[in-house]
C-alpha cells in the first residue's frame, strides 16, 4: 500500500517518475489566466489567518461546505475565521475522491510543509501552525509566489480598471500582466446595470458613448491603454461563441432600445454579442494579442443565491450548450479576412473535448505552432479524470507536444500546486505509453516534450520575455 501523497504520487511507472522528477518538477510556472487580485500583489498582502488565505473567495470550498450541510454563515457570512476554518476541516473528510481532497493536502505541503491530514481532530494544530507561518516574510503574497517558482501571472481585468497595481509592479521580479475581459460591454440583457456600466466605461475612456461606434471607440482606447501596460491577452466568458449575421442598422437599433431601458429579445442579445465579439477579435489581432474563450458554463443558476450572495460564489454548473457550428463560423469569418489572432478554446463541458480538439486544427495554417489551442481542463474538469480526458483528446486529434499547459483560473494564492497536479498527470500519461511500448524509451526527447508543455510552449506562444 502506497503512502498518501508520497513523492511518486500519481506516477505509476518508472518512465513517469523519471519524466516528473527530472523534468516537470524543475520547470517554473506561467499562470496565463487567473483571478488573483493584482492589488494584493502590489501591496504584498500578509494574511492574518489561514482562513483569509485559503477560504476567502474560494467558491470550490464554499460549494463543498454547502453540499455537506454547512450554513452560509460559515462560508460567506460573518462567522469568525476560526469557525470558518473549523467547518472546512469538518468537511474535508467528506471530500473523498473529490479533487479538493488532493488539493487541500497538496496546498498544506506546499508552501507550508505540513504533512498532516486535515480533519476535525487536527484542525486546531494545522490552523495555528499555518497562522504562525503566515507571519513570516516568505508567506506574504509575493513570498508565496516566489516559493512556488512562479515567473509570470496574468490577471483578469475589466476595461474600466485603472491598472495602477500593474504600474506599481513593473519592477517586481515576477511579471504580473493584465488580461482584458470585456464581457460586461455586451451584457445588454440587463439594461439598467448595462447602462451604469457604460457610464463607467465612458468615464474611463473619455468618450461619450452615444452609440455603437462610440462604444467601440471607448473599448479601443482601453485596449490601447492595456497594451501600453503589457497586456497581450484577452478573455471571454460567454456561454457560447455567437456568430449571428447582422447589419450596422440592426446594431444601432438594438443599442438604442437598450439604452432606453427596453429588455432585448434573446435573438437581439445574440446579434449584439456576435457583433461585439467580432470587433474585439479584430482589436486582438491588430495588436498581436492572444484571445481566450471560456465556453459552456451555466452561471448563476440559483436566483436566490445570486440575490443574497452575488456572482462567482459557487452556484454555477456545466451547461449543455451546442457550440460547434457557431464556433466554426466565428473563427472562419476572422480567418477568411486574415484577422484570426492566436486563440485558446476552453469548455467546462467534457462532451466538447473532441469538438474543440478538432476545431482547433481547422484553423492552424502553419504560421504559428499550435496557433489555435484546445485549452486545458477547466473549472469542474481540472481534476485527475478531467485532465486525463482533455490531454487524451488533444493527443488523439492534435499535437500534444505543442500544448501550452496548465493554468489555475483561481482566486487563491495557495492554488499553485494545481500545476504540480497537472504535471504529475501529464507525466503519468506519457510514462504509461513508454511502459507499454507505445512510445520509445527516449527519455531525453520525451523530457523535452514535458518541459515544453509545462513552461516553454506558453512562453513562446505568448511571447513572454522571461
Amino acid at each position: 500500500m502506497a503512502k498518501f501523497l508520497h513523492e511518486d504520487f500519481l506516477l505509476q511507472s518508472a518512465p513517469a517518475r523519471q519524466l516528473y522528477h527530472d523534468h516537470a518538477s524543475r520547470m517554473p510556472i506561467i499562470d496565463y489566466h487567473c483571478h488573483l487580485p493584482a492589488e494584493e500583489i502590489a501591496r504584498d498582502r500578509r494574511f492574518d489567518t489561514m482562513t483569509a488565505a485559503w477560504l476567502e473567495g474560494d467558491h470550490y470550498k464554499w460549494r463543498a461546505m454547502r453540499i455537506n450541510g454547512v450554513p452560509e454563515h460559515y462560508c460567506t457570512g460573518a462567522a469568525s475565521d476560526w469557525e470558518k476554518f473549523e467547518k472546512w476541516a469538518q468537511t474535508v473528510p467528506y471530500t473523498v475522491l473529490n479533487p479538493l481532497y488532493h488539493w487541500t493536502h497538496m496546498e498544506l505541503r506546499r508552501p507550508f510543509g505540513i504533512p498532516a491530514i486535515l480533519a476535525p481532530g487536527t484542525a486546531r494544530s494545522v490552523y495555528d501552525r499555518c497562522n504562525e507561518l503566515l507571519r513570516d516574510d516568505g508567506f506574504s503574497v509575493r513570498g508565496i509566489l516566489r516559493q512556488m517558482h512562479v515567473r509570470l501571472v496574468c490577471t483578469t481585468n475589466d476595461p474600466c480598471d485603472t491598472l495602477w497595481e500593474h504600474d506599481q509592479l513593473r519592477d517586481f521580479d515576477i511579471r504580473v500582466v493584465p488580461g482584458f475581459r470585456a464581457d460586461r460591454a455586451s451584457a445588454i440583457q440587463h439594461p439598467e446595470p448595462y447602462g451604469a456600466y457604460l457610464d463607467r466605461l465612458a468615464n474611463a475612456a473619455g468618450v461619450d458613448i452615444s452609440g455603437p461606434s462610440a462604444l467601440l471607440e471607448a473599448l479601443e482606447r482601453r485596449h490601447a491603454y492595456f497594451d501600453d501596460r503589457g497586456c497581450c491577452v484577452s478573455d471571454h466568458g460567454e456561454e457560447v461563441l455567437y456568430a449571428e449575421p447582422y447589419t450596422e442598422r440592426e446594431i444601432e437599433d438594438i443599442f438604442s432600445a437598450v439604452r432606453k431601458g427596453h429588455v432585448p429579445s434573446a435573438h437581439d442579445v445574440a446579434v449584439f454579442k456576435s457583433w461585439m465579439l467580432h470587433e474585439l477579435a479584430l482589436l486582438d489581432h491588430a495588436r498581436g494579442w492572444v484571445q481566450q474563450f471560456h465556453l459552456g458554463a451555466l452561471r448563476n443558476a440559483n436566483t436566490r443565491a445570486l440575490r443574497d450572495i452575488g456572482p462567482d460564489a459557487g452556484f454555477d454548473s456545466i451547461g449543455d450548450f451546442v457550440i460547434a457550428t457557431d464556433l466554426a463560423s466565428f473563427l472562419d469569418r476572422l480567418d477568411q479576412a486574415g484577422n484570426l489572432a492566436p486563440t485558446i478554446l476552453y469548455s467546462v463541458n467534457p462532451a466538447h473535448n473532441e469538438v474543440l480538439a478538432t476545431m482547433a486544427g481547422n484553423f492552424c495554417r502553419g504560421d504559428k505552432p499550435g496557433k489555435i489551442q484546445f485549452g486545458t481542463a477547466w473549472w469542474f474538469l481540472d481534476q485527475e479524470d478531467g485532465m486525463r480526458r482533455q490531454l487524451t483528446a488533444l493527443a488523439n486529434m492534435g499535437l500534444l507536444s505543442r500544448f501550452i499547459g496548465m493554468l489555475t483560473d483561481s482566486r487563491s494564492f495557495l492554488s499553485f500546486p494545481r500545476h504540480e497536479y497537472f504535471r504529475r498527470i501529464l507525466c503519468n500519461l506519457i510514462g504509461a505509453e513508454v511502459e507499454r511500448g507505445g512510445l520509445p524509451a527516449e527519455m531525453d526527447w520525451l523530457g523535452q516534450v514535458v518541459e515544453d508543455i509545462c513552461f516553454n510552449n506558453a512562453r513562446e506562444y505568448f511571447g513572454f520575455d522571461i
